[in-house]
This record gives structure tokens, sequence and C-alpha cells, in this order.
């Protein structure tokens, strides 16, 4: 077994595993805090470096596309200090850093992993129920429901329709961005039933994020949801183009709304076809997969 201790954090490697233990250090991130300790299965990565420096050194992990969720919907705009896949390493630990490498290194080439992306997330995401506070509101994931509350910094027109409450069913799209010079950062979730093009501060599926400490927190939920929707990596069935794989994939219920979201997307089909994104074939099998469910 390899194992590297720091003040950032401990890494040990067993052979099948990397398992991840934040340091408890002050200058640890609150992210990777509260997320805690990882295990990355081996079948997860995609490399492993280490990148020496004056001061100390970075252990880094590279994952598989599509393995982990938070990775999925953080999408490279995580700041290194909250990434949970890096550890800083002191100088005088450099031998054991690239003795962990060397280790990790070898069982991917034993095991032969490829390195290309997965159909299905490998770690399953952050432990549920999670609830964050940030920027102008709370959102709580318990597996089932999304809930957004409102605080005080709240948009009136926002906050005077109360507390929203989402089924995991129908939240079509999840997206996080954290908020970069003056531009304001937001968790934002697209719903089919109330689609809507307003700002987050005035859009009551979506929380406003200003920069501050807990923000990246909010990610931490968006990965939660992420974990328990189709895989954006997916196979689709045969016949389906990958692009419509998760309408295709989505169990059929008899209820009102779904047969009025089935004929949306009807129309959506449609306008991908005259639009030239769709060639008549896939137009034509996706139409017949969609009226199936009719």
């Amino acid at each position: 077994m390899a194992e590297i201790i720091q003040k950032d954090g401990t890494w040990t490697f067993d052979g099948d595993t990397v398992r991840i233990v934040p340091g408890s250090d002050k200058a640890v991130s609150l992210l990777r805090k509260t997320l805690g300790e990882v295990a990355v299965p081996l079948a997860a990565l995609a490399g492993i470096s280490f990148e020496p420096g004056k001061k100390s050194g970075r252990l880094r992990l590279r994952l598989r596309n599509g393995a982990d969720p938070l990775l999925q919907i953080t999408g490279g705009k995580l700041e290194d200090s909250s990434d949970p896949y890096r550890l800083t390493v002191e100088n005088d630990r450099t031998g054991v850093a690239e003795y962990f490498v060397d280790e990790v290194r070898n069982a991917l080439l034993l095991d032969q992993v490829e390195t290309g992306p997965v159909a299905g997330y490998l770690l399953p995401g952050p432990a549920l129920p999670i609830t964050v506070g940030a920027g102008d509101g709370t959102a709580t994931f318990d597996g089932e429901r999304i809930r957004l509350e409102w605080n005080w910094k709240t948009e009136e027109s926002k906050s005077s329709g109360g507390a929203r409450t989402l089924a995991l069913e129908d939240v079509e799209s999840v997206e996080w961005l954290p908020s970069v010079g003056l531009e304001n950062g937001y968790l934002r979730f697209s719903v089919a039933k109330a689609p809507t093009k307003a700002p987050p501060k005035y859009d009551p599926h979506a929380v406003e994020l200003w920069g501050f400490r807990k923000d990246p927190l909010m990610a931490l939920v968006a990965a939660a949801v992420v974990a328990r929707m189709p895989h954006p990596y997916a196979p689709a069935p045969v016949g389906i183009p990958p692009q419509l794989a998760p309408a295709a994939l989505a169990p059929a219920a008899p209820s009102g709304d779904d047969h009025d979201a089935l004929l949306r997307r009807l129309r959506e089909l449609g306008e991908l076809h005259q639009a030239g994104i769709l060639t008549d074939e896939e137009f034509t099998t996706a139409k017949q997969a969609v009226l199936k469910r009719l």
C-alpha cells in the first residue's frame, strides 16, 4: 500500500482504490472539508502526476470524463484550492509523492484501464441529505426533491412566491457557475414545466451567488442532483441519436403533464430536423420513439 500524509490531506492507494481524506489545516478549503473522504476506484482514473515546485509540489489525479458528478457539473471551473483531486506536497516528501505516482501508474498499466469517457458515474457524489446556504438562498436535496428557500437578500419578485420544491423527475438540467470578477455565479435548475429566461437574480429555480466563501458548496448540491439524473454519456438505444438518449430512456407515465411534455418533445424534434441538426432517418426514429410513449 502507498500512502502520503500532508497538512493538506492524506492519500492512500491499496491497488484498487485511491482514498482521499482532506486535512484539518485551516488552509484546506470548505468544499473539501464538507465533501469529506472520497474513494476513487482505479477504473475512474485517467492518470496521475506530480508537479514539483520551489516551495511545495502538487499531486494531481486526473479522472475519466463522466466518472465523477462533481467534476461533471463544475466543468473545470473549480478553483485549485477546492479541487479534491489535488494535494499540496511539502518538498521533503517529494520522494514519497513520486513513489505514490509510480504505484498508481503501474496499477493502471497492469489493469489496462482505459482513459476515455465512461457511460456511468463511478463515484456516488456527495452524501445525502445535503443542505447549503449561500448567496440569496438555501438549497436542500434529499435524493427525491430539491427545496429552494430565500433569505433577506433575495430579490422581492423572486422571494414573494415563497420557497420552491422541485421533484427530481421534473428537472431537465442543472447548471453551476462560480462568480468571476463582476459577474455573479449561480446554481440553476431547468424545469420542463416552468421554462424561463430570467436572470438568476429573478429566477425562482436558481440561487444567485456573489463570490463569498460558501459559494463553492452549491456545487456539491448540484453534483448530488446530477448523480441521480440520466448520465450524459449513457449509450442511446439502438436507432436513437445520442443527444436524445435521456429523453428516450425516460420511463413513460400516463399523466396529463407527461403527455404535454411529449408533445413539446415532438415540436423540438421537428425544429431540430428543420435546422438540419437531425437527419431524416434520425428524426423518423426519434419521433417514433416519442409516439410510442404517447
